[in-house]
């Protein structure tokens, strides 16, 4: 009986079986065979694109040119920004120069405002008092000047008119062998263009008239631009840092602090480096016997002021000066002079002194100096070197990781008090 019951069970399981067999086939029938040609669908895109994309387009560009794209849009957004703001400052240069040149001066007096308020002194009796002496030096100093020039312009006229005359002579006789008719010529050529261009000199000294009073207008807002930042620097700069966010305030304040120290440094420093050479081909000058010893200091004083170009201008007057007066070979011996203060400046106190104040290498002083004057003359050559000197030590401070935390910050403990 066993038997026959495994035989029942297993026909009953085969049975079964073909009966799902047949279902499911009556469910999913095979397709027919179609005589058209079928066109299978294209496989699906990935749904994965590359992170630094948007849409599977965007992933085709290559990489390194998305990267271009990227940079030229922002680069063209900052250089719109900076032309605007350029003709912006173009347009208010009246305003602009004065408060630059008010910034050097107050960076150079602040330290002796600071002295006269350390010994109990109102803040406003210092910043008066500094201010005088600061003006009463720059009078003092430009009436020798103009005495002294007063003084030797007789005899200086007449040498030049003995040295035009040798060159005239020198036409004659020299290798050009020019008659007295070529050299008549040549004088008449210039008395007509003289006579031509009489209407643009007289328009030019209207303009100079003009520019007269915009310069004593800029002395004035000098002047008071001075008296001010020297008073209250540190309340005009809090208030400013207040403008800022919260989280940056911090990291503004010690940009702006350690900026400021800069250009304090590199005023005093170049003060320092100006004055030993004038000294210098001052000395010079007076051994040598050269009229204007005195002003020809102070112009290289005030030449000094412009790196690398200021000092070379400066000295290349006073070897006129000297041809004019003396002859070739007291000029020789006053470039001579020039050539050497310069070559004591370049490796001895610009390394020395100026090194110490300010790290700027010389490609990027030169192309601030000609930046400077394209853009706003013998003012942008001025103020090219501390700005660039300024905005190096500002940017080095923001891009720092971690700030010093100044001496007088209090450290809270996050513990609990005993």
């Amino acid at each position: 009986m066993s038997r026959l019951q495994r035989v029942r069970d297993n026909l009953k399981r085969a049975y079964e079986s073909g009966r799902e067999s047949v279902r499911l086939a009556r469910e999913d029938p095979a397709p027919e065979p179609d005589n058209e040609v079928e066109f299978a669908p294209p496989p699906p895109e990935p749904d994965d694109v590359h992170h630094s994309t948007n849409s599977r387009d965007d992933a085709e560009v290559p990489h390194s040119l998305r990267i271009a794209a990227a940079w030229g849009w922002r680069l063209i957004v900052v250089g719109l920004v900076g032309w605007a703001l350029l003709r912006f400052i173009g347009i208010i240069s009246v305003v602009v120069i004065p408060l630059a040149v008010a910034l050097l001066l107050s960076a150079l007096l602040a330290p002796a405002v600071g002295w006269l308020r350390r010994l109990r002194l109102p803040p406003s009796l210092a910043t008066f008092l500094v201010l005088i002496c600061g003006l009463a030096a720059v009078a003092g100093t430009f009436t020798l000047v103009i005495n002294q020039f007063l003084d030797g312009l007789p005899s200086l006229t007449q040498n030049a008119t003995a040295g035009v005359r040798q060159i005239q002579e020198w036409a004659k006789t020299g290798p050009l062998h020019l008659s007295d008719d070529q050299v008549n010529q040549a004088i008449d050529n210039a008395q007509e263009w003289i006579n031509t261009h009489s209407a643009s000199l007289t328009s030019t000294g209207i303009a100079t008239a003009a520019t007269v009073f915009e310069v004593l207008t800029g002395m004035l807002l000098v002047l008071f631009s001075t008296f001010f930042f020297l008073r209250d620097g540190r309340k005009i700069w809090r208030f400013v840092v207040r403008l800022f966010p919260v989280n940056a305030r911090w990291s503004i304040a010690d940009a702006g602090d350690a900026s400021w120290a800069t250009l304090g440094a590199y005023v005093r420093a170049t003060v320092l480096v100006a004055f030993i050479d004038a000294v210098g081909i001052g000395i010079a000058l007076v051994i040598l016997d050269i009229p204007f010893p005195f002003p020809l200091a102070a112009l290289v004083f005030l030449g000094a002021f412009i790196p690398i170009v200021g000092a070379s201008v400066s000295g290349a007057v006073a070897v006129l000066v000297a041809l004019v007066d003396q002859g070739w070979v007291y000029a020789l011996i006053v470039l001579g002079a020039v050539i050497l203060v310069q070559q004591v400046e370049g490796h001895v106190l610009q390394p020395l002194i100026m090194g110490r104040a300010v790290a700027i290498h010389p490609l990027a002083v030169i192309i601030g100096i000609a930046s400077g004057v394209v853009l706003a003359g013998i003012i942008g050559a001025l103020v090219a070197v501390p700005l660039i000197a300024v905005l190096n030590t500002g940017v080095r401070r923001l891009t720092r990781r971690r700030p010093e935390v100044p001496p007088t910050a209090v450290v809270v403990s996050g513990g609990s008090g005993g």
